[in-house]
């Protein structure tokens, strides 16, 4: 049994195919759609599958809250305080150049970002000398990242921005693109600053759109009397109401102080501290790990020994704690519900640029479905011209032909010469009995050998004239075959303007699918193979069957016309000689025969087969005629057929932007 069921479970584990279960919240949804999206079927990109796997790192990343500001307003103070550390630098000029995110990390580090794309990092002691406005070398850093294994950055990054009045406009454009982007922003000021002109012009340029999501901090309350702080909370509550849903007094470097200095805060600095040594202590001396030990449980009794009563008093007359409220219940809130609105967005973003991509390759086909289309009619009427312009041409080769027949007629007719001829008659009578009547009549003969000697022998004018008219129909034959190879040219020449510009066609967005496009210039480069050969081939099978007729033809031309001559001279001789039987044997009921030149033309066209070169060339229903109507049937159904398969190949992408379509759908 066990080993019965090992294989149920082994088979079940290999071929059914099992339903795949989502962690509920953005992140599971974002991987459902991105699971969607790398469906083989998509034939999806790198960039596809980093794009959607950057979704899911942004899901995770926690809220930002921007601080930003006039500079010397105290940011990097602020922002000290808010960490419970003395880690940015601070100063009376500018300091903060650069964009510094203050991220979530096992260690203090700081990590130095390029615009050429390269990163470096540094001892966090070392951010001094790359925030300051002052250093001309700091032009080629993009931004820093200061990453702290602080608790608050595991929810919150902070990113400490340039002031949006300093002295670089490059760095005061990245605040601007920053504080769009953040899902809060802290608006710090000084008390005896706030409302005056220079700041309300900021204000209104950067801050007008951000109120849900902006509170105002007036630092340095330390500096002023109750009365006065009140007074300017109102005053700028009202004047900049458009700007902020709070304002708040504060002194940041009370709260610095109080919050570096609270039991929470310099226990956990111990902790750093005796890890470090103990981490540079591992494989030395066991000693040293026990004597640090006892040095930070006695420092750690110390700390918890301390009066916190006056850092407590401070810390709530820095009034740092109302901005850790709007941090955690306006903020937060609003950032969650903006990140999730923003990534849903742009995944929704991501479905339209690829379906925007497929209906780029499906305008691919359809521009080819139309050329064929189109060339219908043109291609209709070029097949009908050649029938027009070259039955006109063949209505004049059986021109040539009748005249040189109704030629050998006459020379025919003109060889008939009279003779003297004998017939005896029975004289009826008493006296004499058998006694007979000469009587002289007149009967003619055909002196062939002028015949010859005037149609063929002499200046060998039949022999030219027959020359001249295969020569002509040869010609005929040429420019026939050329036109039909026009009427392919016609539809390369059109596929080929399409193909020319498919060839290189190239996604007009990285995520798209480079194999799909790859397929689509596949396409066009093999467009003969898909397209073209049908037509090709159906041309040459015209071609052939046109050559086939006109081999024929001249066939029937290269007929011996001396032989022909031959046997007509002698049909009518033996015409002449049965009519002379009859006339002696009954004078009285029968004539001597004496050939018409139109009998002569007649017996001629039978014994060359005139009638059948008469209906190749001249009827309605000719030669020319048929296969030009097969042509054209032959064409339209090919047409029909080509036009389908590239139809058919639009199918497939129809299909998929209906997939992506229901995809997005589901967002």
């Amino acid at each position: 049994m066990n080993i019965l069921s090992n294989f149920v479970k082994e088979y079940n584990d290999k071929y059914l195919e099992k339903a795949v279960e989502y962690e509920k919240g953005l992140v599971g949804e974002i991987k459902k759609v991105r699971d969607a999206l790398l469906d083989p079927k998509f034939l999806p990109s790198l960039q596809l599958k980093h794009i959607l796997d950057k979704q899911i790192r942004r899901a995770r990343y926690p809220m930002e809250v921007a601080i930003t500001g006039q500079f010397s307003s105290g940011k990097s103070t602020f922002l000290n305080a808010l960490l419970s550390r003395n880690i940015l630098p601070t100063g009376i000029t500018p300091v903060t150049s650069k964009v510094n995110f203050i991220n979530y990390g096992d260690e203090y580090k700081l990590k130095i970002t390029y615009y050429s794309g390269a990163q470096e990092y540094a001892a966090i002691d070392a951010i001094a000398d790359f925030t300051d406005q002052r250093q001309d070398e700091m032009k080629d850093i993009k931004y820093l990242t200061l990453y702290a294994p602080m608790d608050i950055l595991k929810d919150i990054s902070f990113v400490d921005t340039p002031g949006l009045n300093s002295q670089s406009q490059s760095d005061t454009d990245t605040t601007r693109k920053v504080l769009k982007d953040v899902g809060g922003i802290i608006w710090l000021t000084l008390i005896d600053n706030a409302g005056k002109m220079s700041e309300a012009e900021v204000l209104e340029e950067y801050m007008e759109h951000f109120k849900n999501k902006s509170l105002c901090v007036l630092n340095q309350k330390d500096k002023f009397s109750q009365e006065q702080i009140d007074t300017t909370t109102k005053y700028v509550s009202e004047k900049f109401s458009k700007y902020f849903s709070q304002v708040t007094p504060i002194s940041a470097k009370m709260a610095l102080e109080s919050r570096a200095h609270h039991q929470d805060v310099l226990i956990q600095d111990k902790q750093d501290i005796l890890l470090k040594n103990i981490k540079n202590a591992l494989g030395g001396n066991i000693a040293s790990i026990a004597k640090d030990l006892d040095k930070y449980y006695k420092e750690v009794e110390d700390i918890n020994n301390l009066d916190t009563s006056n850092n407590d008093k401070m810390l709530e007359e820095s009034n740092i704690k109302d901005v850790l409220d709007f941090i955690e219940n306006t903020i937060r809130p609003q950032a969650a519900e903006s990140k999730e609105f923003a990534i849903k967005k742009d995944l929704k973003s991501i479905c339209d640029i690829l379906s925007k991509e497929y209906e780029t390759i499906i305008a691919v086909y359809d521009s080819l479905s139309e050329i064929l289309k189109d060339a219908e009619e043109d291609i209709l009427e070029a097949f009908e011209n050649i029938h027009k312009t070259y039955s006109k041409e063949l209505f004049s080769i059986y021109n040539s032909l009748e005249s040189i027949m109704e030629k050998m007629a006459h020379e025919t007719y003109k060889s008939i010469k009279k003779q003297k001829a004998h017939r005896y008659e029975e004289k009826s009578g008493f006296l004499s009995k058998d006694n007979f009547e000469k009587i002289e009549y007149e009967t003619y003969w055909i002196d062939s050998d002028n015949v010859y000697k005037n149609l063929f022998y002499d200046d060998q004018t039949i022999d030219k004239l027959f020359k001249r008219t295969i020569k002509d129909l040869k010609q005929i034959e040429l420019e026939t075959d050329e036109a039909y190879r026009n009427v392919y040219r016609n539809i390369k020449q059109r596929v080929h303007r399409w193909q020319e510009p498919y060839e290189l066609i190239k996604k007009h967005r990285e995520i798209a699918s480079d194999a799909e496009f790859s397929a689509t210039r596949h396409f066009a480069a093999k467009v003969y193979e898909n397209v073209l050969r049908t037509y090709h081939r159906a041309i040459l099978e015209n071609i052939s069957a046109l050559r086939k007729k006109f081999a024929y033809f001249n066939g029937a031309l290269s007929y011996s016309y001396i032989q022909t001559t031959q046997a007509t001279i002698a049909h009518f001789e033996q015409q002449i000689a049965e009519s002379v039987h009859l006339y002696e044997s009954e004078p009285t009921k029968f004539t001597v025969y004496h050939p018409r030149e139109d009998e002569i033309l007649t017996k001629l066209k039978a014994n060359f087969g005139f009638e059948k070169i008469e209906d190749f060339l001249t009827s309605k229903r000719n030669y020319l005629f048929k296969i030009i109507q097969y042509s054209k049937n032959q064409y339209l159904d090919l047409n029909s057929d080509r036009i389908e398969f590239v139809e058919s190949k639009k199918l497939q992408y129809i299909q998929k932007i209906e997939d992506i379509k229901s995809i997005k759908s589901k967002i």
